[in-house]
């Protein structure tokens, strides 16, 4: 096998290998995005519920303030029957009057509240909605990535074994660049020659490039520096100029 077939093999199973490992990879953060986007609903719901029992508590004070404040009128009142004179009967009746004037805007401020509380419980009912799709949705996830992991792996693992072997059958000149530029690059430390241009940075490659790459020769791209070689169309030993 020449060089060129050889570097068409390798680059291949580069690419693929790249690609699985995004996909493997892939997985777990779309699993983790999920994973927060059911945290941000759940602490949504408890935010509300949190709203809600505060709601609770500030109708409740004021229910009490209001009994207070009926019971306060009806002593009073009791007060503006037995009063001994007109001075008195009237502090006591401006004293009603201001009191029944506060009883009315807190009748008020429990009914708003009431209604926060409905309201509230209304949005408690439709964020829990939301955080039972977003477990479901997690779950569906879950299920897709486990699914996929098998067989992903076992073409991972195919793909290596195969890497292996073709790796043997590198030749010496060519092993420690090709070794240089995976480590360094991975799949895109290769690339294959389109037209008259690497394929990688799209430089145009000089006819001195191309005629030692039909001769087989082991050539770096002068601009991005990969490890270049020609498609199965243009074997090394068919034509040795430009077209």
């Amino acid at each position: 096998m020449n060089n060129a077939a050889l570097l068409r093999e390798l680059h291949r199973i580069h690419i693929q290998l790249s690609d699985l490992r995004e996909r493997l990879e892939r997985g777990p953060k779309q699993l983790k995005a999920h994973e927060l986007n059911v945290a941000r609903c759940d602490a949504e719901v408890n935010r509300l519920k949190n709203d809600q029992k505060n709601a609770k508590v500030a109708v409740d004070q004021k229910q009490l303030q209001l009994k207070s404040s009926e019971g306060k009128i009806i002593d009073l009142r009791v007060k503006l029957n037995q009063s001994k004179s007109n001075r008195e009967y009237q502090a006591l009746r401006d004293q009603i009057a201001a009191d029944e004037m506060s009883g009315s805007v807190l009748q008020d401020e429990i009914l708003e509240g009431m209604e926060k509380v409905e309201t509230i419980k209304k949005q408690i009912g439709e964020a829990e909605q939301t955080l039972i799709k977003a477990k479901e949705e997690m779950s569906r996830v879950q299920q897709a990535i486990r699914d996929q992991q098998g067989l992903l792996d076992g073409d991972y693992k195919r793909l290596e074994a195969e890497l292996s072997t073709s790796e043997k059958n590198l030749p010496e000149d060519l092993r420690d660049t090709y070794g240089r530029m995976v480590r360094s690059k991975g799949a895109d430390g290769m690339a294959q020659v389109e037209g008259e241009h690497c394929g990688g940075c799209y430089h145009t490659i000089t006819a001195n490039t191309m005629n030692s790459l039909l001769m087989d020769k082991i050539v770096l791209c002068q601009v991005c520096g990969r490890l270049l070689y020609l498609p199965e169309d243009r074997a090394p030993g068919q034509s040795r100029g430009r077209k």
